[in-house]
């Protein structure tokens, strides 16, 4: 049985839809924590829903920059995780959390790196810059974690039309859809990777 921890930021219904497709038997793997910047996101409800430890860290609980580091790896540490997976997580994260699981962290991007990744690109943003270029079709990215925000190595994507008429939020309801089905099954199919 595959080990995972699931960092989130928001709403959670990334997290939300992986936990449901564990439950369901599709993925197989436990769900270990929640780690979270937001003690009071929707993704805390969700793992407290489904008994899951919730990990609130952030520049609020720890303001001294090495006891956040230090909170976040004795995590990392207590439960020893196969994949660390962020959902809507909303921060980079420090460098000794990539050192200590090198490609073993996964995150999913709405956008089709490597356009529209890196700084400045998050949530609406991204979609608001996608329909400002005219762009023909956007979509989910799920790539490994690395120091250079969205620069890891790409592991699936899915194309979603751009609509004559769409909204920022037209789109981005577009592809979280998207995102839902593909994260679980990227995450599956990483994790046979692994194990092969």
């Amino acid at each position: 049985m595959f080990k995972i921890g699931v960092m989130a930021s928001g709403g959670g219904s990334n997290f939300k839809a992986i936990i449901d497709r564990i439950g369901e038997g599709d993925l197989e793997a436990q769900c270990k924590f929640l780690i979270t910047n937001n003690g009071t996101c929707g993704a805390v409800s969700h793992a407290e829903e489904f008994g899951i430890p919730v990990y609130h860290i952030s520049g609020k609980t720890h303001p001294v920059v090495a006891d956040y580091e230090t909170a976040m790896m004795d995590v990392l540490n207590k439960y020893d995780v196969d994949l660390l997976i962020l959902a809507g997580y909303m921060k980079a994260l420090p460098a000794c959390m990539i050192h200590r699981m090198p490609d073993r962290i996964l995150n999913i991007h709405p956008s089709l790196l490597p356009k529209y990744g890196g700084k400045g690109f998050w949530g609406i943003h991204v979609h608001e810059a996608v329909i400002a270029a005219h762009e023909k079709e956007s979509g989910p990215t799920v790539h490994l974690v690395s120091e250079e925000i969205d620069q890891g190595r790409i592991l699936a994507q899915v194309k979603v039309p751009v609509l004559e008429g769409d909204t920022p939020e037209v789109l981005a309801a577009r592809v979280l859809e998207q995102e839902h089905n593909l994260y679980w099954k990227t995450i599956r199919d990483y994790a046979a990777e692994l194990r092969s």
